[in-house]
């Protein structure tokens, strides 16, 4: 029997590759393939196993009932936990700088799976595919809201497994009407908070946000959301200050009361080191949405950054009580004993927040750490630091951003500046918290940071 022609014959030659079609981590496409029928191969006469798929019996899958059984949930550990994990820590760092990696190319590719995908599901279920793209049904706009409003529910929760969900939710409301420029929105949303909230790398996070949010501003060029989630994902993912501006300014004259483009526009501007402003933003948004304790949490970020360190610990410390699965506090709370120099409460903040990431090396470290500061105090704790970021770095694991601020602790201003420009050639994101990180503060009068920071688009205040 002659094989079915394809639209797309290009073949995934692993696990990872086949999970990063689906937005996926490989565990759990590896038991979609063991419960669901997912179409895998192996290679024949491979030792190890070794496995490819191709991408249109993929796309095909999406549409049967078997893929219709899957969980939403991302894989289970046994426990009960949900986990996102995209890729192991060294995976994560096999990637190259965003900058470097992604051209227009790769964001249409990033969109043309999903729009693949698509249509495959539109076409094998008998919808008709117009010129102009239009969901032929009425009930089509109701469902995809439907699957859009879940998703904001789960992105709300703001824990990787919830954000998990979300992706999932969305990704259905735009299978639904792939014109419906909120999921485009909503997915934007997710990965933009999938990079801070779980382990997902940068590389692939702020592009699928990129692409995702460019084709909600194509679809509705009036939609504040959308110009909101593109300045997050261009300011974040490419450290791109002006464009990220013109583009939170765009979100609030569409919706001067926005929560979400004030709340993000408040972020952005405290790491610009604009504090006054950034507190007005922050309170601003959180006068529009009391109840949010992400906008308390990061009026608490603000407020830490600015100076006001009574204010913020107190306020985190009442979110972290009554929110006790929600990162951010024990997040911010951790930098904020850092910059005090209260090492004590720093452990504690950092242990919590490794737990809440299921992140075992974190905690590893945090042991490094811990007895560096036993033998040695403040100055032990910050060779043992240096010592554990060398070891990672050598292994592709930390970045030289990271070395500087280790140097910088230590009092080695040669070595901060060159890491410092090690990582500006090589494009890291970490450049644009470089005006908040008070572990730099013994390099920020050098001649050589200020031309840097300059050259980033940023402004020294």
């Amino acid at each position: 029997m002659a094989e079915p022609e394809r639209i797309s014959d290009r073949r995934l030659d692993s696990w990872k590759e086949i999970a990063s079609f689906f937005g996926r981590d490989e565990r759990t496409v590896r038991r979609w393939e063991k419960e669901n029928s997912l179409p895998v191969h192996r290679v024949p006469g491979s030792a190890r196993g070794r496995v490819f798929a191709y991408e249109s019996e993929l796309s095909d899958w999406l549409t049967t009932p078997k893929a219709s059984e899957r969980d939403t949930g991302g894989p289970t550990s046994s426990a009960g936990q949900l986990q996102v994990i995209t890729s192991s820590p060294k995976e994560q760092n096999r990637h190259p700088p965003v900058w470097q990696a992604v051209t227009w190319a790769g964001v249409v590719l990033v969109l043309g799976s999903m729009v693949f995908a698509i249509f495959a599901y539109r076409k094998n279920h008998g919808f008709a595919v117009h010129a102009n793209g239009a969901a032929p049904h009425s009930g089509s706009e109701s469902n995809a809201e439907d699957f859009y409003l879940k998703g904001r529910y789960y992105w709300n929760k703001r824990t990787p497994d919830d954000l998990s969900r979300a992706v999932d939710f969305f990704t259905q409301a735009i299978v639904q009407n792939p014109n419906y420029a909120p999921a485009y929105v909503g997915l934007a949303d997710s990965y933009n908070l999938l990079r801070e909230f779980s382990i997902m790398p940068a590389s692939e996070a702020y592009p699928r946000a990129r692409a995702a949010a460019q084709k909600a501003v194509e679809l509705d060029p009036n939609s504040a959301e959308a110009h909101n989630s593109l300045a997050f994902a261009l300011f974040w993912g490419y450290i791109d200050a002006q464009d990220a501006e013109r583009e939170f300014t765009r979100a609030l004259q569409l919706d001067p009361n926005n929560v979400r483009a004030h709340h993000w526009h408040a972020t952005f501007l405290v790491e610009i080191a604009q504090f006054p402003a950034a507190l007005a933003e922050i309170e601003r948004a959180r006068q529009l949405e009391p109840s949010s304790t992400a906008i308390l949490a990061d009026k608490g970020f603000i407020l830490g950054a600015a100076g006001e360190y009574q204010q913020a610990i107190s306020l985190l410390k009442q979110l972290e009580a009554a929110e006790p699965a929600f990162m951010s506090p024990p997040r911010y709370l951790a930098e904020i004993y850092f910059n005090k120099r209260d090492f004590e409460h720093y452990f504690q903040e950092t242990q919590t927040m490794a737990k809440l990431e299921h992140d075992g090396r974190a905690e590893s470290s945090l042991s490094a750490l811990e007895a560096g500061y036993r033998s040695g105090g403040q100055h032990g704790l910050f060779e043992a630091k240096l010592r554990m970021d060398q070891q990672l770095y050598d292994q592709g694991l930390s970045s030289d951003f990271t070395l500087a601020s280790d140097y910088s602790l230590l009092g080695n201003k040669s070595e901060a500046l060159r890491h410092l420009k090690a990582s500006y050639d090589k494009h890291e994101l970490e450049l644009c918290t470089i005006l908040l990180n008070h572990m730099l503060d013994n390099i920020r009068s050098e001649p050589d940071f200020r031309e840097l920071v300059d050259k980033l688009g940023l402004s020294q205040p």
